[in-house]
């Protein structure tokens, strides 16, 4: 038989567990918070939606492991990878009020914060990675497109990797626009990439990417799009027979903090994190740029059918009116991408 607490013992616990809640949102806490040390000093919780294999896990992996090295100990970064915090739209609330320090915040859920950062989503506005790493690593052009994040209490540190997107579906082989026709695709919460899509003639759903494996194979879905590194981690060759490469949208996937955790931390701790974000922002990049051949050649050894040459011409005529429906709904589009496409033409 278990022995019941005291009434003072059970008021003491109680009281603990929620002193352990607060120090788990970067607050200070002269208590180890890890398992190898006694100096941890600040916790901060990171969550993001991709697997534990997925390139983004492993440079987070080292970025925290970096952090903690830099600062003695006294930064413990916990991840919590594969939506166990919730899916993108859910954390990005949680970092509103404060409730999660940190995530790894996809641009289409930015956009909602920071509209400009969806004109990175246009279709076919680049036609390699480092185009769009030259974008994003001009701090005019960053500024301007993360600007609206501080009247949501976010900040962001530094621009990471999801990737070049890419179609895959289990009906057919997708060569022209008229493919997607009626294909019932999943998407992430990217109004950039409903109007794409719905532009290109497919149905489209909102719906949790951790969640999205099932629902293919369930076939509640014909198909998604991704980046190669997502299709690859997340096993999609197993549910979606064919695979279309048409590079149709680019994506920025940012470690946003929220600002009622970032404003508490010290000066030299607000350095480190900032550094190694993008030191390791950097790594995950080129990872992902630099594994797209060895998984593509993986996954067709999969039986996954990849057809490399579209007909991305018609692709990008049928995808025009995205441009201007944009230009529409915000009048500092058309210089923003001038400014864009000023810095695409200096890259050979």
């Amino acid at each position: 038989m278990k022995r019941k607490l005291p009434l003072r013992a059970m008021i003491i616990s109680m009281i603990m567990m929620v002193v352990l809640g607060l120090t788990a949102c970067g607050t200070q806490t002269s208590e180890s918070a890890g398992t190898d040390g006694n100096n941890v000093e600040y916790v901060i919780r990171l969550g993001h939606s991709d697997t534990d294999e997925n390139l983004i896990n492993i440079s987070l992996q080292h970025y925290a492991d970096w952090v903690s090295e830099q600062t003695d100990g006294r930064v413990l970064i916990r991840l919590y990878p594969n939506e166990e915090l919730g899916d993108n739209t859910t954390m990005a609330q949680q970092l509103i009020t404060g409730e999660l320090d940190a995530m790894m915040m996809p641009q289409g859920v930015e956009s909602v914060y920071a509209p400009e950062i969806a004109t990175l989503g246009l279709p076919f506005l680049f036609t390699s990675y480092e185009q769009a790493w030259a974008v994003v690593d001009n701090e005019e052009i960053a500024a301007d497109l993360t600007k609206g994040l501080g009247d949501y209490n976010l900040i962001q540190i530094a621009f990471w990797e999801n990737g070049m997107r890419q179609i895959t579906n289990s009906a057919k082989e997708i060569n022209t626009p008229a493919d997607l026709t009626g294909l019932r695709m999943r998407i992430p919460n990217d109004k950039m990439t409903e109007s794409i899509l719905k532009t290109l003639g497919a149905s489209t759903t909102v719906f949790s990417w951790s969640r999205t494996y099932e629902a293919l194979e369930m076939g509640t879905f014909d198909g998604q799009e991704n980046p190669i590194a997502n299709i690859y981690a997340n096993d999609i060759a197993e549910v979606n027979k064919y695979m279309t490469i048409t590079n149709h949208k680019y994506e920025s996937k940012n470690l946003v903090f929220s600002k009622s955790t970032w404003n508490k931390l010290p000066d030299d701790i607000k350095q480190i994190l900032q550094e190694g974000a993008v030191v390791y922002g950097k790594e995950h990049r080129e990872a992902v740029a630099s594994a797209q051949e060895d998984q593509l050649k993986e996954l067709k050894e999969k039986g996954m059918i990849v057809n490399e040459s579209p007909d991305i011409e018609a692709f990008k005529e049928a995808t025009r009116t995205v441009y201007t429906n944009f230009e529409l709904q915000n009048e500092w589009t058309v210089d923003l991408v001038a400014k864009i496409r000023q810095i695409i033409s200096q890259i050979p």
